[in-house]
């Protein structure tokens, strides 16, 4: 019994032991992880500049890309405002045409001078407004031949004439600023 006692003493021991231990790696271990919190402490002060910096970057890109958003806004608003009356402008060229064809008319009668004379004033005062709203007769005659303003139907020869000049045209030819509504029917010369 003398040795179990003796066991037993040296395990308690050896158990108490084991605690101090085990206590005085504790206020060690504190010690050594109170060491990386000052190094940490110069570290999270480096972090939040580069964070500055990140979100200043951030920041900087996305006002560029508001400012030409805004840039790119502006200027399909005024296109759109340009070329607003585009389409009724185009479905107007006919009546145009139709007007034009009826001052070509010839007459001796005092009811049909009269009636030209009117005809001819509201297809002035038209013709003012339209302009007045953008709208350009293209030139053609003895133009050179440009493909983006002109349609050629017909090709014949003159002498006279370089080649490639518009020698008639067929059907008048209108834009809207710099867009081309309705390009003019011409004959080209060879």
């Amino acid at each position: 019994m003398k040795d179990e006692s003796i066991i037993e003493t040296e395990t308690n021991e050896t158990e108490s032991n084991e605690t101090d231990v085990e206590s005085t790696e504790t206020p060690d271990a504190t010690v050594v992880s109170e060491a990386p919190i000052e190094e940490e402490s110069t570290d999270p002060v480096a972090e939040l500049e580069a964070k500055l910096e990140q979100s200043e970057e951030k920041y900087l890109r996305l006002y560029a890309e508001f400012e030409n958003y805004k840039k790119r806004t502006r200027q399909e608003l005024d296109t759109e405002r340009t070329y607003r009356a585009q389409s009724v402008l185009r479905d107007i060229l006919p009546a145009i045409d139709n007007i034009e064809r009826a001052l070509a008319q010839q007459g001796e009668s005092d009811e049909f001078k009269s009636l030209h004379k009117g005809v001819e004033m509201v297809y002035e005062s038209l013709l003012h407004s339209l302009k007045e709203n953008g709208l350009e007769v293209i030139e053609a005659l003895d133009q050179p031949f440009d493909p983006n303003l002109h349609q050629a139907v017909m090709q014949e020869s003159d002498e006279r004439k370089d080649s490639g000049i518009v020698l008639e045209e067929l059907q008048k030819g209108y834009k809207l600023k710099e867009r081309v509504l309705r390009p003019s029917m011409v004959k080209v010369n060879e």
